[in-house]
């Protein structure tokens, strides 16, 4: 309101459609220049690299990559990394209220409350001494090399959601996953294949939905790039028959001219997006034969994963991991699935740690024989951990989802070595010392590649959003 205006004048019609009028022009302008200045971001490296838009770091890089085994369903810390004495004494007995605190055995309400005790010995393993359970003899090689989280914590106790925010750092649909935030903030040091590739093994297990590897609301370029494990790695690898390489170069080059029409009469990102895409598939052509062909690998690399070729396991795509980390290819996700033991624990869980056990360990023996484990950051882990009680009580009980506290490990990258962070009570059930969020895993997942978790963001329906949301705090202890 102007001096001497009065509050009638000020709020008259006139007045009103005026300044309604100059709204909808600020705001239109807003729109534009955010546009324009995505659009001046996105300037890219020589042969189409996306470059990155923290320039520079935030701070010193301690990691340059990193490599996420991701295990779904929602491992039992109980039977993995956790030992419970005191829950295996009282295995068959009710577990008493006063670890409950107030709050239900199960949210599911579909456990009993009989306490089931870890159903494999665990044995200290390296010199750090840090207990692993004897279904990982081969993890129990690279214990001297983990960094272990025994304090998660998150906010769902139901697989899809529990994955969004693992993945996105939302329990609601539709944000970037870490991987996409990463590649939009640092960039690819790849020519040839995409900065973002998501593996998966084994058929079983809960589905999952693309968030996993979802771009949200950033540009569709950072999608990541999901690798089959059988057949053709890539969908149109290969050219439909009359198709050459030379016929499928002029196709693209006279789409391009076309596309490059586009942008100065609509001024839309994404068209440069698709640009950058038809390149990228086209050397992908001749870049993914090669990465996948493991005879260039030697007998003795072979026997370190257990494969001899590439046959789409858990092993062979960990040896897959390694070869793209050596490519540029900053971020590498492998999914395994079968991780969700609510029966039969001492007959499947047995099968499911003997599939990741050795690919997991010869990752990290691979990566740190050749200089790459100290720049690559290595991740395992799920979504949530498993009840100290059984869903139902036989001679071979299962375990039910638990939010309140479970097991992930870290690697290489600028991380404590033989390290164990946060502790849980005695029966696994809450955590007692050191709690560590799923965002705090973020925050420090980011810090560790060099960027500040709460200057990462993209400004998406009116706001600015980030991977951390507003919450997420870097977890020191972890770092080296």
């Amino acid at each position: 309101m102007n001096p001497g205006e009065s509050a009638y004048q000020a709020l008259n019609r006139r007045a009103f459609l005026t300044r309604a009028g100059s709204g909808m022009g600020y705001l239109a302008l807003s729109a534009l220049l955010n546009r324009q200045r995505f659009a001046a971001s996105t300037a890219e490296a020589p042969g189409g690299r996306w470059p990155g838009s923290v320039h520079p770091l935030h701070h010193a890089a301690r990691a340059k990559r990193i490599i996420y085994l991701y295990m779904a369903g929602g491992p039992s810390h109980l039977e993995t990394f956790d030992p419970k004495p005191t829950l295996g004494r009282m295995h068959h007995k009710p577990i008493p209220p006063s670890v409950l605190q107030g709050q239900a055995v199960s949210p599911n309400g579909r456990s009993t409350n009989l306490c089931v005790g870890p159903q494999f010995p665990f044995v200290k393993c390296g010199k750090s001494g840090l207990p692993m359970t004897t279904l990982f003899p081969h993890m129990a090689q690279i214990a001297d090399d983990l960094c272990l989280i025994r304090s998660m914590k998150t906010d769902s106790f139901v697989h899809d959601p529990a994955h969004t925010l693992m993945s996105t750092g939302s329990l609601l649909q539709g944000r970037p996953c870490l991987g996409s935030w990463l590649w939009y903030g640092l960039g690819s040091e790849c020519d040839n294949l995409p900065g973002f590739v998501v593996l998966r093994t084994s058929s079983g297990g809960h589905p999952l939905n693309g968030d996993m590897w979802g771009v949200g609301f950033l540009p569709t370029r950072f999608q990541g790039v999901h690798f089959r494990s059988r057949g053709d790695v890539v969908h149109y690898l290969r050219n439909p028959e009359g198709m050459t390489r030379e016929g499928q170069r002029d196709a693209i080059r006279a789409v391009q001219q076309l596309d490059r029409l586009s942008p100065h009469a609509i001024d839309d990102p994404e068209v440069a997006t698709h640009i950058s895409q038809y390149e990228t598939a086209f050397r992908m052509q001749m870049s993914v034969p090669e990465l996948v062909d493991l005879s260039s690998e030697t007998a003795e690399t072979l026997r370190l994963y257990g494969v001899k070729g590439f046959d789409g396991s858990f092993a062979s795509n960990c040896l897959l991991a390694r070869r793209l980390a050596e490519r540029g290819v900053r971020i590498v996700q492998i999914i395994h699935l079968d991780w969700d033991h609510h029966y039969s624990l001492k007959t499947s869980i047995p099968t499911t740690a003997a599939q990741v056990d050795q690919g997991t360990a010869a990752l990290i023996l691979d990566l740190k024989r050749r200089g790459m484990l100290e720049d690559t950051l290595v991740v395992w882990g799920g979504e949530f951990g498993r009840t100290p009680v059984a869903q139902v009580f036989t001679d071979n009980p299962g375990r039910d989802h638990h939010n309140q506290c479970f097991c992930m490990w870290l690697a290489g990258g600028g991380v404590k070595a033989g390290h164990v962070h946060g502790e849980t009570d005695e029966f696994g059930f809450n955590v007692v010392k050191n709690p560590v969020h799923v965002h705090d895993l973020h925050a420090t997942i980011l810090h560790l590649m060099g960027i500040d978790h709460e200057r990462l963001t993209y400004r998406s329906q009116g706001r600015d959003f980030r991977l951390t949301d507003v919450s997420g705090q870097v977890v020191e202890e972890l770092l080296a």
